[in-house]
């Protein structure tokens, strides 16, 4: 049995060491803060993304953070060997918990390396359709035309197809406008271009398109395709909608309905 001068002697004979890891914790975790510090600097002069930057910064801060512990732990004398078994039959049970959790954190990894979107993207994944508010390693949240918000899991975005609204400068938008066989369709097509010219927000290259499209069975359907600022793009497709409805009516161009001809014979 251990008397009290054997702890006394114990802890004397391992102060040493104490101090040491303690010294080595201490001094490590300052100078992790340093290089991660200057590391946050140099994405920020290479213009990289706030997400990106502050994982790959929290990345950095826990692989340093993690090599200083085990270098503490073998100046206290501590069996590496066993130590790290532990720790990877400790990080192969928490994988086998964590399996959706783990795919939605790489998930996350890809969004922001890769940069698949970024924040202020309107796009579609999954089903849902909105604006990109928060890209976070596990998840992203969108936020709907209908002012909802949606928390969308990263494992299946990353590994899903993702149509990406805002990725270019520039839409295209097609538009068909049914008139009656009746009416002159070059006369439709000038009315129509006509409103294109006077919108400045449709742009001029490339050419707005203006042709007939389709004969349909009650209407000939001019298709129209234009180009516009992703910005100002469902703007200028609802003011041309109205704007060619307006002149059409102006100059007694008709759109017609689905109908159906009834003919009756006599016995």
């Amino acid at each position: 049995m251990i008397d009290a001068d054997g702890i006394i002697e114990m802890i004397v004979a391992a102060l040493p060491r104490i101090i040491g890891a303690l010294l080595v914790v201490i001094i490590g975790f300052i100078i992790i803060n340093l290089i991660v510090r200057s590391f946050s600097k140099s994405l920020t002069k290479r213009k990289v993304e706030p997400t990106a930057k502050i994982f790959l910064a929290n990345i950095l801060r826990v692989i340093l953070r993690v090599a200083v512990l085990i270098s503490a732990i073998s100046i206290l004398g501590v069996e590496m060997a066993s130590f790290v078994a532990i720790l990877a039959a400790m990080a192969f049970a928490v994988g086998l918990a964590l399996q959706g959790s783990l795919s939605n954190f790489a998930g996350g990894v890809l969004i922001i390396l890769f940069r698949l979107f970024k924040v202020g993207d309107f796009i579609e994944a999954q089903g849902q359709m909105g604006t990109v508010e928060k890209i976070e390693i596990f998840h992203t949240t969108l936020k709907t035309p209908q002012n909802q918000i949606i928390i969308v899991p990263n494992g299946g975005l990353a590994n899903g197809v993702i149509k990406n609204f805002s990725a270019l400068p520039t839409r295209r938008g097609d538009l068909t406008f049914g008139i009656s066989y009746d009416n002159d369709f070059e006369k439709a097509k000038k009315i129509i271009s006509d409103v294109i010219s006077k919108d400045k927000r449709i742009l001029k290259d490339p050419k707005p398109f203006v042709r007939v499209g389709e004969l349909n069975s009650s209407s000939v359907d001019i298709t129209v395709r234009v180009w516009a600022e992703s910005g100002d793009f469902w703007d200028v497709m609802f003011d041309t909608r109205e704007a060619v409805k307006k002149a059409f009516d102006k100059k007694k161009i008709s759109i017609p309905y689905p109908q159906m001809d009834v003919h009756l014979k006599k016995k």
